[in-house]
This record gives C-alpha cells, sequence and structure tokens, in this order.
C-alpha cells in the first residue's frame, strides 16, 4: 500500500490496515486506502483514493503532498476545515470539494467538529513511483 506513511507521525500511514493520524494535542484520525489503479491512458500515472475519518475534534498536522500529486478532496460526512498554500481557512460540508496542486502546503486539515466526526474522500494523481504521499511539516 502506498500512503501516508509512519513518518506522517499522526500518520496517514497507508502501510496499515487502519492507519491513525493525530497531531500532539488533537485525537486521532484514521486513513485508509479504497483503491490504487495505474491510468492505462496516462503512462507513468496512478489514480489513489484515501478515506479519512476524522473523529470529534480530529486533525491531521500540515503536510505536503509529492510535486507529482494532484488531489481532490471531496466531504463525505461532517464538516472539514481546510487552509491550502496559504489560502483562505474554509470550512467544507458533505458534497463540497477542493482541490491541491501537486506539492501543495496544507496547513489545516481538521474536523470542524468537537461532537460529531467527519469523513472525506481524498483522490490523488501522482506518479505511479511516488512511494510517500504526504511528508510532515517539521
Amino acid at each position: 500500500m502506498k500512503i501516508l506513511t509512519a513518518s506522517f507521525g499522526l500518520a496517514l500511514a497507508l502501510c496499515a490496515a487502519a492507519p491513525t493520524l493525530a497531531s500532539a494535542d488533537a485525537p486521532a484520525g484514521k486513513a485508509r486506502e479504497a483503491f490504487d489503479r495505474p491510468i492505462p491512458n496516462i503512462p507513468g500515472k496512478s489514480v489513489i483514493a484515501v478515506v479519512v475519518d476524522y473523529p470529534p475534534g480530529g486533525k491531521t498536522p500540515a503536510h505536503h503532498h509529492p510535486a507529482s500529486a494532484f488531489v481532490n478532496a471531496y466531504v463525505l460526512s461532517g464538516a472539514i476545515r481546510s487552509q491550502v498554500d496559504g489560502g483562505m481557512v474554509r470550512v467544507y460540508h458533505v458534497g463540497e470539494s477542493w482541490s491541491e496542486e501537486p506539492g501543495a502546503h496544507h496547513q489545516i486539515s481538521e474536523n470542524a467538529s468537537e461532537t460529531r466526526p467527519a469523513r472525506l474522500l481524498a483522490f490523488f494523481v501522482v506518479d505511479s513511483t511516488d512511494k510517500e504521499l504526504v511528508t510532515l511539516d517539521h
């Protein structure tokens, strides 16, 4: 499996069946790979889908994705607060989505609720050779 590795600290690590995601002061979340498929008409590229579950108050630390990765996130349940590349902090609700350009800096990714869980589906279009989809800020 190729997603978020243990180096993702909170560990959006898709090397495990149910990797956990958490920062030092937030509840852990979990990420799981939904699929990983090569794109037949774009040699060297793959599409990977990851489901991220955030418990109430859950968040992931600031991170980057590979320079080859175009990411689109879609909120499946709850509400997600997000900030990418220093842009506006925004809360996305069920059915809303956002995109991240290759190499984007994702400063905020968290459940907007302290009482209800949230879930998102992230699609990565990435070089098939990229093994680590998340690099934590240090």
